[in-house]
């Protein structure tokens, strides 16, 4: 890519680059209006084009002439022309009364509505009040303020528009300013090789499927009624784990909205028909809460026979006392976990405000004993450096564009289970001595690209080389094995601070809790299985003394 910086039309080439991409990518899935628009677009003139992709760029869909100065496209009216005559852009739209208040300014409306000097004394909103009951029904611009002399404009391919960027990325938190930010060389991103057969989309219905569920996302985060977003939701893609993800996800936010609603035939409905990760033990709760205790105690013991992950477990255990005990059952044994050492700290307080695990961290440091803050950032590094081909390997759904900081599947179920045979080569290299030489190349080759597990700010070569020596091969495969169980619940958790003893090749983790804090439940259950397989962890206690 050429920086924005040399190119005034940077932003012009990335639109055709989206366009080239999703062309060549996706052509054979296109509707009839987006291949039209593509090939017809690459005709217009520079300056028409490039005033287009200003438009979209820019929040809202009008605008007046005298707000599109550009150097680099000249005429705003000139440059509209050929895009009014394709349709792309309407001239002097029609317009509500609130659409005219968007574009202009307090002294125009004064002007436009000749408003006696009190009237032009009140707030925008107080104007568009007063004037609301006076003047209905939608006018061209013109008529509503000719005195204006300029045109204004509407872009009438926004949704079109709209829908290009979610095929290509898709996702809809991800925008044109990805573009700008790699040709800045703010992020780097993984080359991937997009090969046809990894295609996220595989069919036109997929397509359609994801414009459904993005828009009965949008429906439902405006507040429209739940049963007739329910209604437009696309059913279960039938070989597309991905689409299948992501409606269980949303039916998962759905089900939540409903059980905060007290609705707990309807959220419990969603939660037994949803795929997404904590929707049993949501099922049970809510089965609990609506008194079917018998019912939700049958679920728990299915549940419980076949965990779909250690949060789960948890969760788990915690409910079945409780349900025990409605139904008059015996309180079921609670579990004896393997002993944490606790290590209790009473330390002068800091004359300034300090981070409790920066305080405990120097005072337990020393030259042949020195701590880390390290907290999610070294495991979770180590992981992503040892596992990079496996993480980066384009699968179908993984990668939509050369911008994804990590596979768009990254929080599914199954999302280990897909790649299985690459995870299980890049671990295996634990059983011997070449694992270290991939981590140390890695971190060398993938510098600053972007990566879900990366915390390149807080992994430099000191830390990383007394990791390789002193954490034993047998404990990271116990880590990675773990975050791969889970990787949204098991990506953090991790004890905050980390001290080696380089001489004796051994570590330790120390999680931190000041005065009046307490363990989480993700760091609980990396505390429990780092002692259940004898991986050296202790909790810190900190006290301020007198």
């Amino acid at each position: 890519m050429i920086n924005v910086l040399d190119n005034p039309l940077y932003y012009l080439d990335n639109f055709h680059q989206v366009l080239d991409w999703i062309a060549g990518r996706y052509g054979d899935l296109l509707s009839a209006e987006e291949s039209g628009f593509i090939r017809d677009f690459a005709g217009l003139p520079q300056p028409s084009r490039a005033l287009f992709v200003r438009m979209v760029m820019r929040k809202g869909e009008l605008f007046r002439a005298s707000k599109l100065v550009y150097a680099e496209i000249g005429a705003a009216e000139a440059a509209a022309t050929p895009l009014v005559a394709l349709g792309l852009v309407e001239a002097d739209p029609l317009l509500t009364l609130e659409q005219l208040f968007e574009l202009l300014q307090k002294a125009e409306i004064a002007s436009a509505f000749q408003l006696a000097p009190a009237e032009a004394k009140l707030r925008k909103p107080e104007q568009l009040a007063l004037l609301a009951g006076r003047h209905d029904g939608a006018r061209r611009f013109s008529a509503w303020y000719g005195a204006a002399g300029e045109r204004a404009y509407r872009i009438a391919a926004q949704a079109l528009c709209d829908r290009l960027r979610l095929i290509f990325f898709g996702n809809a938190h991800q925008d044109w300013t990805e573009f700008v930010l790699s040709d800045l060389g703010i992020y780097q991103y993984e080359k991937v090789e997009f090969a046809p057969a990894a295609r996220g989309f595989r069919s036109r219905a997929d397509i359609d499927d994801y414009l459904r569920l993005q828009h009965c996302q949008e429906r439902f985060v405006n507040g429209e009624p739940l049963d007739e977003v329910l209604a437009g939701l696309p059913p279960p893609a039938v070989d597309n784990e991905w689409l299948r993800s992501r409606r269980d996800k949303l039916l998962f936010q759905f089900a939540q909205q409903l059980e905060k609603q007290r609705d707990w035939c309807a959220a419990h409905a969603l939660y037994a028909g949803c795929g997404y990760p904590g929707a049993r033990a949501r099922a049970i709760r809510v089965l609990e809460k609506d008194g079917r205790s018998a019912a939700a105690f049958t679920l728990l013991q299915a549940a419980q026979r076949a965990p779909e992950s250690e949060a789960e477990r948890q969760q788990l255990l915690r409910i079945a006392p409780r349900l025990a005990r409605q139904l008059g059952q015996a309180r079921p044994a609670p579990a004896v976990p393997a002993p944490v050492r606790r290590l209790e700290l009473s330390l002068p307080a800091p004359g300034q405000p300090a981070y409790v695990e920066l305080v405990v961290r120097d005072h337990l440091s020393s030259a042949a004993a020195p701590v880390f803050y390290v907290e999610n950032a070294l495991i979770n590094s180590l992981f992503g450096l040892l596992c990079w081909d496996a993480i980066f390997c384009a699968i179908p759904g993984a990668f939509f564009h050369p911008f994804h900081r990590g596979p768009a599947d990254l929080h599914s179920a199954d999302f280990q289970r897909r790649r299985a045979p690459q995870f299980a080569a890049c671990l295996a290299q634990l059983d011997g001595d070449g694992w270290r030489d991939t981590v140390r190349a890695n971190y060398a080759r993938k510098a600053g690209i972007q990566s879900p597990f990366l915390y390149w700010d807080a992994l430099d070569t000191e830390l990383l080389e007394l990791a390789l020596a002193c954490i034993p091969a047998r404990h990271l495969r116990l880590a990675f094995e773990r975050i791969l169980q889970d990787v949204k619940a098991n990506r953090s958790g991790f004890p905050d601070l980390i001290q080696f003893w380089p001489e004796e090749k051994r570590y330790s983790m120390i999680e931190v809790k000041g005065p009046g804090d307490r363990l989480q439940d993700n760091q609980l259950r990396w505390i429990a299985y780092c002692a259940e397989h004898q991986m050296p962890v202790s909790v810190c206690y900190l006290q301020w003394s007198a």
